[in-house]
């Protein structure tokens, strides 16, 4: 396997994902190869939101989501592409060297960028997503933390 690909091992399991927004419950999310181990597929979802969760939330919740990971090895930086149950698709840069995972895409009117940082033992990520509509003056989204579960 290519090295830059191996990096992405760190990932591989299932995790439990809390976003910290209050009423919001956790999610899952797995990483696994492909058959061919040249692409990393992540798949979340979540049971059904409770009428407690914030209405923002509930109504604009992606799940069950898709993502397949893939490197240009003229860069060494991977290619997110995205896609969940509201019928968005979306395709995000990504990095993840050193434990540090960032992600971002640059869309007029709505850039994001996600930053996270995988903990010395490798079992939890602190993360945030972060928005831009001018691509200059970013606003936190939210914070989420994923835990290893496997």
């Amino acid at each position: 396997m290519n090295d830059t690909l191996a990096r992405l091992d760190a990932l591989v399991g299932r995790w439990s994902l809390q976003p910290h927004v209050e009423g919001v419950g956790t999610a899952w999310t797995e990483f696994s190869w492909d058959a061919s181990g040249l692409f990393l597929r992540q798949l979340t979802d979540a049971d059904p939101m409770p009428d407690t969760t914030p209405s923002g939330w509930r109504e604009n919740a992606p799940f069950p989501t898709t993502t397949l990971i893939g490197l240009d090895d003229a860069t060494d930086e991977f290619t997110v592409l995205y896609a969940d149950g509201r019928g968005v698709h979306r395709v995000y840069g990504m990095n993840f060297t050193d434990g540090r995972w960032t992600m971002w895409r640059d869309a007029p009117g709505f850039n994001q960028r996600f930053t996270g940082t995988l903990s010395a033992d490798g079992d939890t990520v602190d993360a945030r997503w972060e928005t831009s509509a001018d691509g200059a003056t970013w606003t936190l989204d939210f914070e989420l933390t994923y835990t290893r579960l496997r």
